[in-house]
C-alpha cells in the first residue's frame, strides 16, 4: 500500500506539516506528562482510524517506557483499571474533542470540569491544542491513506 500523496514531496503540504510539527513540539515541552500526551494521541488516532498515527504513537509510547498492557487497554479505557483518574479525564476529553460531530454541543461542561480537576491551565491549553493537532494529522493521513506499520520511534525527531 502506498499513500495517495507524498506530503514531503508536495511544497504546500510539506510547509504546513512542518508548522504542525513545530506546534506539536511546544506541547511536547509543556508540563503535560509525556505519557498522557501519547495516550491522548493514540486514542484520537484509534477513533479516527489513522493507521500511521496509531503506529507512530504506540511506538513512541513504548520508547518512552509505556507498558504494552496499558497501550492495549487504551481503546477500552473506561473498563480498564490501569489508568489514573487524571489519565481517564484526559482520555475522556480526547474522545469528546475528537467526536465533535457525535456529541451535540461538543465537549460537555462535565468532561471539561473533570479534566480541570486534574490539570492546571497550562496543561489544559496543551491538551486542547494536542487534540486539535492530532485530529488534523489523523484527517490528513486518512485522506491520503498513509499506511501504518513501518514507523520507527524517534523517526521525526
Amino acid at each position: 500500500m502506498e499513500a495517495r500523496l507524498n506530503v514531503f514531496g508536495n511544497a504546500v503540504a510539506d510547509k504546513v506539516v512542518k508548522h504542525l510539527v513545530s506546534a506539536n513540539q511546544v506541547i511536547s515541552h509543556s508540563t503535560l506528562p509525556a505519557s498522557t500526551q501519547e495516550l491522548m494521541r493514540l486514542r484520537a488516532s484509534q477513533i479516527n482510524g489513522c493507521a500511521f498515527c496509531t503506529d507512530m504513537h504506540t511506538k513512541e509510547a513504548i520508547a518512552a517506557g509505556e507498558t504494552s498492557v496499558r497501550l492495549h487497554m487504551v481503546a477500552t479505557w473506561r473498563e480498564a483499571t490501569v489508568f489514573t483518574e487524571a489519565e481517564r479525564a484526559a482520555l475522556e476529553l480526547t474522545e469528546e474533542g475528537t467526536r465533535i460531530a457525535d456529541a451535540a454541543g461538543g465537549v460537555s461542561d462535565e468532561v471539561w470540569a473533570n479534566a480541570a480537576k486534574h490539570y492546571d491551565e497550562e496543561q489544559l491549553g496543551a491538551m486542547v491544542v494536542l487534540i486539535s493537532l492530532i485530529n488534523a494529522f489523523n484527517r490528513a493521513n486518512v485522506i491520503i491513506q498513509q499506511p501504518g506499520g513501518d514507523y520507527q520511534a524517534g523517526q521525526f525527531g
